[in-house]
């Protein structure tokens, strides 16, 4: 298997990413739910380890995971003892603790926790792409379907409620989706990436977008760009491509928001 092999999943894959990535990083920034995405993404290791344990297919075993707290997440919204932010601060700690001691608890087999943590996008399979691909069509396709109660409810959830929408179902969707984009991603950036693979691009197109649909194209785009730019200093400095990836992104974040400080100043 050759290096150009290695290369071109490694492209597809972060190309693919970042395209998924865009819409549903723009709302997660028009919501401020960074901290769930970080919450899903711990359970990653808890379902990397018990996939283990079961011997099962580790992509499934880490969504059927993120998928079932996602599920926990939403019936735990509708009760009124702890604000979201203290839930998603105690389910976060206990997945990742979790997922630790699950992993001393294996024997005979030698988990890679730098690579489930900070993520390998060279060892990218076929598999992976197929899950990406196969994947991310109808994640694309929900979301543009639920676009407008999405957008609504990211504006003001009341009003939207008032206007008729579904927002409920709305809401439920995006939860998952998010949840399925975790944790398909999760062996490209890492457990500890992937919340920055989603805001950094969509923080970057912020001030130079004019509507929301622009913005989630100027994501998508700036996305690509940083896949692209981390990989090329990965393989010039021999750096691990996912934080590289991140990296780049948060360069990219950076400047645009320096750019809108000082456009705002003149």
């Amino acid at each position: 298997m050759t290096l150009d092999a290695f290369l071109v999943r490694a492209l597809l894959a972060g190309i693919g990413l970042a395209i998924l990535a865009a819409p549903l990083g723009c709302l997660v920034v028009w919501r401020r739910m960074a901290y769930f995405g970080s919450t899903i993404a711990h359970s990653g290791l808890l379902g990397v380890a018990l996939g283990l344990l079961l011997a099962l297919n580790l992509t499934i075993s880490i969504l059927v995971v993120s998928l079932a707290l996602a599920a926990l997440l939403i019936l735990l919204d509708r009760q009124q003892i702890l604000p979201m932010d203290s839930l998603l601060g105690l389910l976060s700690h206990a997945a990742l603790a979790g997922g630790l001691v699950a992993a001393a608890m294996l024997t005979g087999q030698r988990l890679d926790l730098m690579g489930y943590l900070f993520g390998d996008i060279f060892s990218v399979t076929t598999s992976d792409l197929v899950w990406i691909g196969l994947g991310g069509l109808p994640v694309l396709g929900l979301v543009a379907w639920l676009w407008r109660p999405l957008v609504a409810l990211s504006v003001h959830a009341e009003l939207a409620a008032a206007e008729g929408l579904p927002t409920r179902a709305a809401e439920t969707a995006f939860i998952l989706l998010l949840a399925f984009i975790v944790a398909i991603a999760m062996k490209i950036v890492g457990i500890l990436l992937i919340i920055a693979f989603l805001i950094m691009p969509a923080t970057a197109a912020r001030p130079f977008a004019q509507t929301p649909e622009s913005m989630v194209v100027l994501a998508g785009v700036i996305g690509v760009g940083g896949v692209v730019a981390g990989l090329s200093v990965s393989l010039a400095s021999d750096a691990p491509g996912g934080p590289a990836i991140v990296l780049a992104l948060a360069v990219a974040a950076a400047l645009s928001l320096a750019w809108a400080a000082l456009r705002s100043r003149a």
